[in-house]
């Protein structure tokens, strides 16, 4: 049997981080993982998806430099992708950076031990590996066992029908690519394979693209799809999957209660995802859940003593950044600090085209509790980084949410090219609780697309300078 001070349960950005800070404090930890270390955000999920963008990106960019040209760029040919070399080349990105998970853990003296974590009772669990099995007692136990993609009914995941997980490793481009789903998985895929060539029809059971975004922030998107001659088939369902002669067909129930049959070569669900509470003997540990999650209370804590759940175990938001803030938090809390979960605002983003990004609280989140609101936003059409990158045509803008009273800001939105890149400094200005005034005060560079949450600012405190 091995006996350790801790003992977590994952591998991925909540498991890992949670493993390494508890090494370096001093605790003895065992890490175990069923498959490779980093988990679904770096093996198939944010990293991987974020390189397919960014490839497809760039061939669609040289596609559109074809004849006439744009800015003086023109080529004579059209560009070719061999989709199974870009995919190598992802692979050798995650290879790189599991590697270093790996280096760093052993860096911190953590034990990883490879297999499926099985327990028996809270602080005990048996794990399968390769050469046998493993006994594991621990004194703490830290489940970081993550999420997995979840499916419809008529909908299960084969041949055709796949996730994001075999999106990611596709051979080659498919002619026609149906997706269910229009939330922020959906469409940063569905707007990848649209560029590398695919015809793309989404269908989504809302009403509109990005339903948990407010529209100003999601029209761009849509705007950019609809150019693109992404088809669109909103508050409509796919009710099945129909196989003929190696064919498939998406049998669609529309808004108007009419059903149409979409060709597909391949079927797209991204429909959300489910923890993983399954197959691991959650049963055996007596914790208590909220819903389909793990519950815990502001310090992570579960309903047994010393057992602790973080990441997408616990609920939403399932987002990798969240996993890590609490396994850190975690680790510290065994090693005897005094913390709890509570940050000021988890950013969200998504990498669609245009980008789009959410700190904090929207207008009408807001304004529902019945604060006086400041609301102010800046076009990147006056911005010259964004013109000066083609940027500033596709309807971006940076807004501000603030207080009227005190000018505390509250949240921040944008949507446009690259605005991924300014997340951190809006995450920042609301955990460190700024002001309207001292966003206004601070020096922007220029040229920086930073200089919209500058002039945004301005604007709501009525003195903008460029608008």
């Amino acid at each position: 049997m091995i006996r350790t001070k801790v003992l977590v349960v994952g591998g991925g950005p909540g498991g890992y981080v949670a493993a390494i800070r508890a090494g370096q404090l001093g605790l003895e930890t065992v890490l175990v993982e069923a498959d490779r270390l980093g988990g679904t955000c770096l093996v198939r999920g944010c990293i991987p998806s974020k390189a397919l963008i960014h490839a497809a990106g760039k061939f669609d960019d040289m596609r559109g430099c074809v004849g006439d040209g744009t800015i003086g760029i023109a080529l004579r040919e059209a560009p070719t992708i061999d989709l199974n070399r870009t995919v190598l080349w992802k692979e050798g990105i995650v290879d790189r950076l599991t590697g270093g998970v790996g280096v760093l853990l052993r860096k911190a003296k953590v034990r990883v031990i490879e297999g499926w974590a099985t327990f028996c009772d809270a602080k005990t669990c048996t794990v399968r590996t390769r050469e046998g099995v493993e006994v594991i007692r621990a004194e703490h136990v830290i489940l970081a066992n993550g999420s997995t993609p979840a499916s419809l009914p008529g909908l299960a995941f084969g041949g055709p029908v796949i996730s994001s997980t075999e999106a990611l490793m596709l051979a080659r481009v498919p002619d026609r690519l149906v997706v269910v789903g229009a939330g922020y998985i959906g469409l940063e895929l569905g707007t990848a394979f649209r560029k590398l060539g695919s015809e793309v029809t989404v269908v989504e059971a809302r009403e509109r693209i990005l339903p948990n975004w407010d529209e100003p922030l999601t029209n761009p998107v849509r705007r950019w799809l609809e150019r693109a001659g992404v088809m669109l088939h909103l508050g409509a369902a796919v009710e099945m999957v129909e196989l003929s002669e190696g064919a498939a067909a998406a049998r669609v129930r529309t808004r108007d209660g009419v059903t149409v049959s979409l060709a597909a070569d391949q079927v797209l669900v991204t429909v959300g995802r489910r923890p993983l509470t399954n197959g691991w003997g959650m049963e055996a540990m007596a914790i208590d859940m909220a819903g389909p999650f793990v519950r815990i209370d502001d310090r992570c804590r579960t309903s047994m003593r010393d057992v602790w759940a973080i990441g997408d175990l616990v609920g939403e938001p399932m987002l990798a950044h969240k996993a890590s803030a609490q396994g850190e938090m975690v680790a510290e809390l065994i090693g005897g600090a005094r913390r709890r979960f509570d940050p000021m605002a988890i950013p969200a983003v998504c990498f669609t085209d245009p980008e789009i990004v959410s700190v904090g609280l929207g207008p009408e989140d807001a304004g529902s509790a019945g604060t006086d609101l400041i609301v102010s936003q800046f076009p990147f059409a006056a911005n010259g980084r964004a013109l000066s990158m083609a940027a500033g045509d596709d309807g971006g803008f940076v807004r501000v949410v603030a207080r009227a009273d005190d000018h505390r800001v509250l949240g921040i939105q944008a949507v446009g090219t690259h605005v991924s890149e300014l997340v951190g400094e809006f995450t920042l200005a609301i955990e460190m609780g700024a002001l309207l005034e001292d966003v206004a005060g601070t020096i922007h560079a220029h040229p920086t697309l930073t200089e919209a949450f500058h002039e945004a600012s301005m604007r709501g405190l009525g003195r903008a300078i460029h608008i």
